[in-house]
């Protein structure tokens, strides 16, 4: 079959909310997936960070194998073996006291909500059903009602509300705003440490030391969302290390399965998740064996293969070598590791005309923002390979 056959199948039968570029993709290995009809293409979008081990990695998909033969899940109900050495394996690596798995990013956000919620009331004495949680302008931190009602794109909103109240929104990067916006009912401040969907918006150098301090001062919960930002993507396992600091509380997701498996996490201190009590959250696959498992590999093979210090290396490398292109189309190149974004001018007509190009050019990228090529690879890509993408992107980025 060819590709507009499987096309017409999503357009006939499924629910029109994506506008997937026009290649059905069948097969990945590390950086490379092909399509239906055979084409090869160097995938820059790595499932929005979700594989930044590369595609089909060898050692996760046997510890996949390995725990399909044996359990997939149990639910919360009883204890599996796979469940407590996840936890250990991850504190130990993020320097974390508690851990609370879910399923997606979202589904972590939601449960950080509830988390600092109850922790404002149990904790810190504020009157109930008065809390506050503040947010930045330009957020992404998924797409569930509650979310979506704190966010500030009009699309994400359009025909959705009511929304739930309870969250203030100041500017990104900005801490005299935060510190003017936080009163006696803030519990918490969550912020991702660039915004991805954004723009690859990077804040100001110390933004996030800073916060971590200025909730500290007035005894507020400092959230970083690493969902995109984290398990390499920048060029250290947590984005909030460039500022050397620690989040009270650090959501994690996508490639912590390698791409292999939904399952996020909420990493914390004992105060803020010592607040649940059984029966006040859950999810029946959340913690599950199978996943377990697989976050375990994908952690390992992210640690032993060096591959958070090859975003940093590689990174910086393709982000001078995008900086080096001339071209009238180009506002800005900014970014870390290999989360790196290229504004362009408004003159230029939009990122995707680009992303298409670079397609037919066997590139897989994808616009944010309308005006915003983002390149984010998986961690395991090369000198040689950027080389080659830009002999690529460059005529791209130069062409009309």
């Amino acid at each position: 079959m060819d590709a507009q056959y499987y096309i017409d199948l999503e357009e006939q039968f499924g629910a029109h909310n994506y506008q997937p570029l026009d290649v059905v993709l069948q097969r990945g290995e590390d950086i490379w997936v092909w399509d239906v009809e055979g084409n090869k293409y160097l995938d820059c979008l790595s499932a929005y960070s979700a594989v930044n081990q590369g595609h089909s990695h060898p050692k996760i998909k046997q510890a996949m194998i390995d725990q399909l033969q044996k359990l997939t899940l149990t639910s919360r109900a009883f204890h599996n073996d796979q469940l407590g050495l996840f936890y250990q394996e991850l504190c130990a690596l993020t320097n974390t006291h508690k851990v609370l798995p879910m399923n997606s990013g979202a589904e972590a956000v939601e449960t950080v909500i509830k988390a600092v919620r109850k922790w404002g009331y149990k904790i810190k004495g504020i009157p109930p059903d008065r809390a506050e949680v503040i947010v930045c302008q330009d957020n992404f931190h998924g797409r569930t009602i509650s979310i979506i009602g704190f966010s500030t794109n009009q699309q994400y909103r359009d025909g959705f509300g009511p929304f739930t109240p309870g969250f203030k929104i100041i500017p990104f990067g900005d801490t005299g705003a935060l510190e003017k916006a936080i009163t006696p009912n803030t519990v918490a401040f969550l912020v991702e440490p660039i915004q991805g969907e954004g723009g690859v918006i990077v804040p100001p150098t110390g933004y996030l030391k800073e916060v971590k301090s200025i909730c500290e001062k007035h005894n507020i919960v400092a959230i970083f969302d690493e969902i995109q930002t984290g398990l390499g993507r920048t060029g250290k396992l947590l984005a909030e290390e460039h500022d050397g600091v620690e989040a009270d509380v650090t959501l994690i997701g996508k490639a912590l399965s390698g791409g292999f498996y939904p399952i996020s996490a909420v990493l914390s201190n004992s105060e803020v998740l010592g607040v649940f009590m059984p029966g006040d959250h859950g999810s029946t696959f959340g913690g599950n064996p199978l996943a377990c498992a697989v976050a375990r590999a994908a952690l390992k093979v992210l640690i032993e293969e060096k591959m958070i210090e090859n975003a940093a290396k590689v990174g910086d490398y393709f982000m001078s070598k995008l900086k080096a292109v001339k071209s009238p189309h180009i506002k800005e190149v900014r970014g870390k590791g290999l989360l790196i974004g290229v504004e362009l001018v408004p003159e230029a007509g939009g990122a995707r005309r680009f992303c298409k190009q670079l397609l037919q050019q066997g590139l897989l990228c994808k616009e944010t923002h309308e005006s915003v090529i983002r390149f984010a690879p998986p961690l395991t890509i090369s000198k040689k390979d950027i080389d080659w993408a830009m002999d690529r992107i460059e005529p791209v980025l130069k062409g009309a």
